[in-house]
């Protein structure tokens, strides 16, 4: 497998077209692969919270308790 150094050599050798699409694609991927963590993330708080492992909380209390939480730190 290639490193890195190789592949930034290798995709500067491509025609500037080609290198712009290679950068429009590997955005379009990364962006794709964050959704896929969003979703990942959202299907197991869901689980944890059918499961009572979670509570419901407004808007606020999120907010009191996430400042709370970086005031202890």
């Amino acid at each position: 497998m290639a490193n890195l150094d190789e592949v930034l050599d290798r995709a500067m050798d491509l025609p500037i077209e080609q290198q712009e699409m290679l950068i429009q694609i590997l955005q379009c991927r990364m962006i794709e692969r964050r959704r896929d963590e969003i979703a990942q993330d959202a299907a197991f708080s869901l689980t944890e919270f059918r499961k009572g492992k979670l509570k419901a909380q407004t808007a606020d209390e999120a907010i009191a308790e996430l400042r709370e939480f970086l005031q202890s730190e």
